[in-house]
């Protein structure tokens, strides 16, 4: 079974720059319920992918995903998947021989800055950057999938 295990947490813009180019994702959602999501992203118009995401329990969750062809993932994205569209930027961190990504959100969820890391196990340690800010794993509303339908430039308080 395909497992994602990742811990998510806000950036501070003032200690973090990128070291280099990021990459310009596209991303949305053909369908959210409860228990699992189906989204679909392109990357800079270089590959795309289908992906489903279960529910997740803790840290956990199902994670399934596919190539698709490029073109079909942008007639999703333009003609299928629900409002607003997920963008933004994404770049690659190594800190303490451990990959982050860091995801400069534009569009609607404009001024949020997010960093994951992928673990192993929900207990597993790792070196936090210096521009590591407040986690927000437990916090459904930092879910890409969230920001979809309630965008952070609309949020009262983050």
């Amino acid at each position: 079974m395909a497992l994602e295990i990742e811990r998510k947490f806000l950036v501070d813009r003032d200690l973090w720059r990128p070291r280099h180019d990021g990459t310009f994702y596209r991303q949305g959602y053909l369908s959210r319920a409860e228990d699992r999501v189906v989204r679909v992203r392109a990357l800079a118009g270089r590959a795309a992918f289908l992906t489903i995401k279960g529910r997740s329990a803790g840290l956990s969750r199902i994670e399934l995903e596919y190539p698709i062809p490029v073109e079909d993932a942008e007639l999703m994205l333009d003609r299928l998947c629900e409002r607003p569209l997920i963008e933004k930027t994404r770049y690659e961190e190594t800190v303490g021989g451990r990959l982050w990504t860091v995801d400069v959100f534009q569009g609607e969820n404009d001024g949020l800055i997010l960093a994951e890391i992928e673990l192993s196990s929900e207990s597993e340690s790792f070196e936090r950057p210096a521009w590591l800010g407040r986690e927000v794993s437990d916090d459904p509303r930092y879910f890409n999938s969230e920001l979809s339908k309630q965008p952070f430039g609309y949020w009262k308080t983050p």
